[in-house]
């Protein structure tokens, strides 16, 4: 490798160094301990030096060195690992750089020379280069010792590095920690102690930060049932948020395949660095705090005080800037946040340039004023460009002009970014009004106590507004959360849950595309489709809006829609109760953006086959169990109880426990603090109830406890008439419980555990995933093994078969663009869930196949991928798999050799043909549907194929194929001890079975002259030049050379080693 010139001392450096050769201009040296004559007490001493300290000698153990004779500085231009490698560049600079040298007069020339020819190939390396760093010469050097130490495949992408200790035992170990797309490595070499550890990021079941007597910081590392702890990090949280993002990433990239499509940072392992993870995870804070799309990406950040108006003073804070949002949120305490979206904005103002001040106008005659801004002018004709506003010298006389103006700019600019979508006829079937109005509007003149307190809260609302703003640019402030704990009015439900979940910029950014959606999935026909209408009686079904077609019609919508926009998700059960509630105080367009904010922001991967967002959340719950109720902990240690029962409390929001009147104080809370809230008040009911629980003798008495505490739960305050508040009653057996108030509940909630912070709850969700995901996946593992152990002949034990799951997994998992990944569906059986393409078949099987010499294995791979993909989808799932293996490896042998005799038949026979027109078919025109489709096509060639198969229902053997089959059993024969043996055991079989065959001929010969043509006498004994199998079979057991071979044992355990060594070094594409 290329150096940039550094001038370098060789005072002492002979102690280190030794010169192999020289000549006038340049020196080539080893490393001492290095090489020939390496080792003893110099190598422990020298390569324990190397490890410890960051120099480039460490990892390079030979260098060239560039000087002149007439001067005793030395400047190293050349580095590298191995001498094959430092000898090309030894010998590229006496071909390209000695001859010219000699030209020149001065040693200052020569030297200046060399330097600037370093230099350009050292430029012209970087052009190619993708990795970007603040120190490219320093990433170089690391990625080099990366590459030396690990011997990962060329393409494994290092990401960053760091210095630390790491802990085997009770003895650290100072060394490097290599972070690159799909690895966690570690390495140390102490007097003469290496220390090397890889771990794959799909590997890992915890990351996390701890600290304990010894270790005051470190990560803690959980892989393999093994924990590594990682400490003397300078960067410690920067450490640990890359190697966040990095597991994240792979467990993405694993089960979550379409995230990348949102997320380009991601979508290409050779373009991830250290810089993009950083603001990715930025991004993402950035994202959930404010309750934005998952298109924005943090773009700025200004430090800056905002003068609040209802305070009275300027708040210290930060200016959040994104692609169409501007944001600002306090650093003191204050709870302040302010949402401003690019296309409110009509002017950006600058009061006066020494201020550094600049003023922003919104619609409605608002202004936001920011001062203290270091680069304000920068940031002021930022926000103008992105919200289409000219910059002008002064103000405009009149604001009304201005805001006109502007007001037309923006209408422009939105046009422009979203043109709008002409309205069909079928657009008069969506409701415009929350089934709340239409089935229970209030009374005006009602001055019922419950009716006066209601209006009391509309004017604490409205009061509000005034002071803070309405709408998408409204102050978020403390008083804000007290309103909401309160209870908000039914009149101002709808608008405030659209304003809280950021649903509200959802839909303006995208007028008429629910409409469009409505439109596209009328009559559609799929599983989603039939689910969604098996449920939609089920969906509050006392209330009066879901007793008549209008409730009915408008969810069905709703659902239909959805699942139309993300067939990802689809339908499930627990979206329908939560998709009426939404459409009671929400017009029916506004209920669908709702759905969308929770499924995809706000609750994410809750609503799928294997809810791994619910069952996050709920690690999260007994985390904070044991940190807030350690009474019930010691009664209850097995914490998974709270597991079962808390499921339906996070799907559904508390709606399917509480009567519906309590349920929606819940869902307001949720909307503003998100899934906190649904924390809170899980910990506020195990609270409440903590002595009836611990004195409880099972699981039974608890969930009983439970069910009658939350029927006792009411809403003094609720305006809604009683047959609307018993929609959600389950049991209206009240005595034996007190009744409780949903307000002092909620607020009980927030005063005992409103400390949890949002971060805290992001931080957990990302540390628990991970172990989620893993014991699913381990999960899947044990029923993938159970059921393979019905499926194959026995011989392969659990442990091989848990090592070649492994193996195969790992097949699906490595190659970026693998079919594996774009067809995996989690809905499939667990055996057809992951499946290989030929690419990723051909490696895996070429290093596990038993026949370690065979000659064509390229070929063979071929022929045996055609052979077992027995519904010709050019796709092998893991049952495929294993099956073909267990006979080759532990088959008989009149398996092994049916087996081969197959591979030489066509693959595919005609009868199958209409499978694959029909499967074809099904990808191009049935879409989501598809799923049905291909189910019930696998179910049908299965039931065809269900006979089995007999030696006697093979076909005959041609010429043409026997020819190729002598020619494969060569193949494998090849270099095998016994290979001259194998040979002539062939040969000889070979001669028998065509002597049979002739004599079989002449047999029939009387018979066939009748027949005067001569060409159909040659058609006919072409014809007849075939074999059966039970021929084939007889003649070679009759050679025990070739019966040996193949009942030869052969040792399973080893070669799945080899083939999981042999994996990591083997070379992918991506």
């Amino acid at each position: 490798m290329w150096l940039k010139p550094e001038e370098i001392l060789l005072k002492n450096a002979f102690k280190l160094w030794v010169t192999e050769k020289d000549n006038e201009y340049f020196v080539l040296q080893r490393r001492r301990g290095y090489g020939e004559g390496g080792g003893g007490l110099t190598g422990l001493l020298v390569g324990t030096l190397d490890t410890v300290l960051d120099s480039t000698s460490k990892v390079a153990p030979y260098r060239i060195l560039h000087h002149t004779p007439d001067s005793q500085v030395y400047w190293s231009i050349a580095c590298g690992v191995t001498k094959e490698e430092i000898i090309q560049h030894w010998d590229w600079l006496q071909q390209n750089i000695m001859r010219t040298l000699s030209v020149f007069d001065s040693s200052e020339d020569v030297t200046s020379f060399v330097q600037g020819k370093i230099r350009g190939l050292i430029a012209e390396e970087g052009k190619t280069c993708l990795v970007q760093e603040d120190d490219p010469e320093k990433f170089r050097e690391a990625h080099l010792r990366f590459e030396k130490w690990f011997e990962l495949p060329p393409e494994e992408k290092l990401v960053t590095y760091y210095s630390c200790s790491y802990w085997k035992g009770k003895v650290p170990c100072q060394g490097w920690l290599y972070l690159s797309t799909n690895f966690l490595c570690f390495y140390s070499y102490l007097l003469g102690a290496e220390v090397k550890l890889v771990i794959s990021w799909d590997e890992l079941w915890r990351l996390e930060k701890t600290s304990n007597v010894i270790l005051t910081e470190s990560i803690h590392v959980l892989a393999h049932g093994e924990d590594h702890y990682f400490s003397m990090l300078l960067h410690l949280n920067e450490t640990f948020v890359i190697m966040e993002q990095l597991a994240d990433y792979s467990i993405k990239r694993l089960f979550d395949k379409e995230s990348f499509q949102r997320e380009p940072a991601l979508s290409d392992p050779l373009q991830i660095t250290k810089r993009g993870l950083e603001a990715n995870a930025k991004s993402e804070q950035f994202r959930t705090f404010f309750r934005l799309p998952k298109e924005e990406n943090l773009l700025e950040v200004h430090e800056s005080f905002l003068w609040v108006p209802f305070s009275h003073f300027n708040t210290l804070g930060k200016i959040c800037l994104s692609e169409n949002y501007l944001c600002f949120a306090s650093q003191d305490g204050s709870q302040c946040h302010v949402i401003i979206p690019m296309r409110e904005v009509v002017n950006v103002e600058k009061p006066d340039s020494s201020s550094r001040a600049l003023t922003v106008c919104v619609r409605g005659k608002r202004a936001l004023r920011f001062s203290e801004v270091r680069d304000y002018q920068r940031l002021a004709n930022t926000i103008r460009s992105r919200c289409g506003i000219s910059a002008s010298p002064q103000h405009s006389a009149s604001s009304e002009v201005m805001c006109c103006d502007c007001f037309i700019c923006a209408i422009l600019l939105l046009f422009k970014r979203h043109p709008v979508v002409c309205r069909k006829d079928s657009s008069k079937a969506v409701s415009t009004e929350a089934l709340m109005t239409v089935f229970h509007p209030q009374d005006v003149e009602n001055l019922d106590p419950k009716m006066l307190k209601e209006k009391m809260k509309e004017q604490s609302w409205n009061i509000h507004f005034s002071e803070y703003g309405r709408g998408t640019s409204m102050f978020f402030t403390r008083k804000t959360r007290d309103l909401i704990v309160r209870g908000v009015p039914e009149a101002l439900r709808g608008e405030l849950w659209m304003l809280f979940s950021g649903a509200v910029n959802d839909m303006a950014t995208h007028p008429g595309y629910y409409t469009e959606l409505v439109e596209q999935s009328l009559g559609t026909s799929t599983l989603a489709t039939d689910e969604i209408e098996r449920d939609l009686h089920r969906s509050l079904p006392e209330h009066p809006a879901f007793q008549s077609d209008t409730g009915i019609s408008a969810l069905r919508r709703v659902l239909t829609a959805y699942a139309y926009r993300n067939p990802k998700i689809g339908y499930c059960q627990a979206m329908n109760i939560l998709t009426s509630v939404l459409l009671l105080y929400a017009k029916e367009e506004e209920a669908f953006w709702l759905l969308v904010a929770v499924c995809e922001r706000m609750l994410p991967d809750y609503f799928n086959r294997r809810i791994i967002g619910a069952l996050v959340d709920q690690a999260v719950f007994e985390d904070l169990i044991r940190e807030n109720l350690p009474q019930l902990v010691e009664h209850m240690t097995d914490l998974s109880f709270f597991s079962s029962v808390s499921l339906s409390w996070f799907l559904t929001l508390f709606i399917s426990v509480l009567p519906i009147e309590s349920a929606v104080n819940v869902v307001d809370c949720f909307f503003y603090d998100g899934i906190k809230a649904i924390l809170q008040l899980g910990l506020a009911v195990l609270d409440y109830n903590m002595e009836a629980l611990i004195s409880c003798h099972d699981d039974a008495e608890a969930v009983t406890i439970l069910n009658k505490f939350f029927d006792s739960v009411t809403n003094k305050d609720s305006p809604l008439p009683p047959t609307v508040q018993q929609a959600s009653v389950g049991n209206n057996d009240k005595a034996s419980h007190i009744s409780v108030d949903i307000s002092e509940l909620i607020r009980e909630a927030y005063e005992k555990y409103g400390n949890i912070r949002s971060e805290e709850v992001e931080s957990s969700r990302k540390r628990n995933k991970l172990y989620v995901i893993q014991t699913l996946e381990d999960t899947t593992k044990q029923n993938v093994v159970s059921k393979l152990r019905v499926t194959s002949t026995g011989a392969c034990s659990d442990t091989v078969l848990h090592k070649l799951y492994i193996l195969y997994l790992f097949s699906c998992y490595w190659t970026m663009n693998s079919p594996a990944l774009l067809h995996h569906d989690p809905s499939l059986a667990y055996l057809e869930q992951y499946q290989l393409g030929f690419q990723q078949f051909s490696m895996l099987f070429s290093l596990l196949e038993p026949w370690a010499f065979c000659s064509i294995k390229s070929t063979l791979s071929l022929w045996v991928f055609r052979l077992i993909d027995e519904n010709q989808d050019g796709l092998i799932n893991f049952k495929e798999f294993c099956c073909a293996l267990d006979t080759l490896y532990t088959g008989s042998f009149t398996n092994k050799l049916k087996f081969l005799f197959k591979l030489h038949l066509p693959p595919v026979l005609k009868t199958s043909e209409k499978f694959v027109s029909l499967w074809s078919l099904s990808i191009k025109l049935t879409g989501r549907g598809k799923v049905d489709l291909q189910a019930y096509l696998k179910q049908w060639q299965n039931e065809i194929l269900k006979k089995e198969e007999t030696i006697k229902d093979l076909p005959r053997i041609n010429q043409t194929q026997f020819i190729q089959f002598s020619k494969t059993l060569y193949n494998i024969f090849h270099g095998d001890p016994e290979e001259e043996s194998l040979y002539r055991a062939v040969a000889h079989v070979t001669s028998l079975l065509l002597r049979m065959e002739e004599v079989g001929r002449r047999l029939l010969e009387p018979k066939s002259s009748d027949t005067s043509s001569s060409h159909n006498s040659q058609d006919l004994s072409e014809t007849e030049w075939s074999f059966s199998f039970e021929q084939v079979l007889a003649s070679l057991l009759n050679e025990p050379a070739i019966v040996s071979f193949f009942e030869r044992p052969v040792d399973i355990q080893m070669k799945l080693g080899q083939a999981k060594v042999a994996q990591l070094k083997s070379k992918t594409n991506k």
